[in-house]
Parts: C-alpha cells; sequence; structure tokens
C-alpha cells in the first residue's frame, strides 16, 4: 500500500473505529452496577494485610 492510501484509511475507517472503541470503554465505565466493583479496585492499594 502508498502512503496515501493508509493515510486515507486511517482519516476515515482508523478514526471511526477509534471513536467506537472509545464510547464502548466509557459505557462500560459509566454501566451500571460498576460503582461496587471500582469501589473495591480503588481500595485496594489502601488495604493491610
Amino acid at each position: 500500500m502508498e502512503y496515501q492510501q493508509l493515510r486515507t484509511f486511517a482519516d476515515s475507517w482508523g478514526l471511526l473505529a477509534m471513536a467506537l472503541f472509545f464510547l464502548g470503554i466509557l459505557l462500560f465505565a459509566f454501566r451500571p452496577g460498576s460503582r461496587k466493583s471500582a469501589d473495591e479496585a480503588a481500595q485496594i492499594p489502601l488495604k493491610d494485610d
């Protein structure tokens, strides 16, 4: 592939793929019921053995 073809692909479909990936991460992080697991994960460094 030539540089121009790769550049065109990245400008169109690559950007769309990254945007969908980002939205998927946001939906996963802010889904209902995730607060409990996020709070537990936040307390891991503070736990004493």
